[in-house]
């Protein structure tokens, strides 16, 4: 059976986070009573992320791991975890942790609410330089006036997308993927949330 939510989140050396990532997806998960999996995509970590993905799957088998022979970026581990999830909606999510996997439900609501796209707006950016927020600032208002499709401010990529949008997207041929950039143009009823 499939599930109904698919947590896809790309990996590059972050042994030391992914039992937390998986204690606290399936904490908040488990709690949502919706059936799910989470993929986590190896991008070519030179630590132990591959055997640590492989244990989780061996103790959980809602736990998918992909591995990547190098590394071969970001887009290209979010791209390969959207061929993969299953889920009628996909949350796209940071390993890390710094996208809070207790936002979760507030997206799965606003998707049940009839959304198809459910983006993170980052209320703060704590710990971050001066110099990395202006910059980031900065990129976003100049892609945002050089460009037709409307890119939401202030957003990652921490968003939910139904399962019409992330086949929409497969269909793409685009090599050189921006998926912040693609995820809206493709269109459909698109929201965001804020959180810390």
């Amino acid at each position: 059976m499939k599930p109904a939510i698919s947590i896809v989140a790309p990996v590059y050396n972050e042994e030391e986070v992914l039992h937390e990532l998986h204690r606290r997806v399936a904490a908040v998960m488990d709690e949502t009573g919706e059936t799910w999996e989470l993929v986590l995509v190896d991008d070519g970590s030179r630590d132990r992320s591959a055997e640590i993905i492989a244990e989780l799957h061996e103790a959980d088998p809602r736990v998918t791991g992909i591995s990547f022979s190098r590394n071969f970026g970001f887009q290209v581990a979010v791209t390969a975890g959207l061929d993969h999830a299953q889920g009628q909606a996909v949350v796209l999510t940071d390993a890390d942790l710094q996208d809070p996997p207790e936002v979760f439900p507030r997206m799965i609501e606003k998707w049940h609410e009839g959304f198809d796209v459910v983006y993170g707006i980052r209320a703060s950016r704590e710990g971050e330089t001066w110099f990395k927020l202006m910059t980031a600032k900065l990129f976003y208002r100049i892609i945002y006036r050089i460009t037709s499709v409307n890119i939401p401010l202030d957003t990652g990529d921490f968003r939910l997308i139904d399962r019409r949008v992330v086949d929409a997207i497969r269909r793409m041929p685009e090599r050189n993927r921006f998926l912040r950039g693609m995820v809206p143009w493709v269109g459909y009823r698109q929201t965001g949330i804020e959180y810390e």
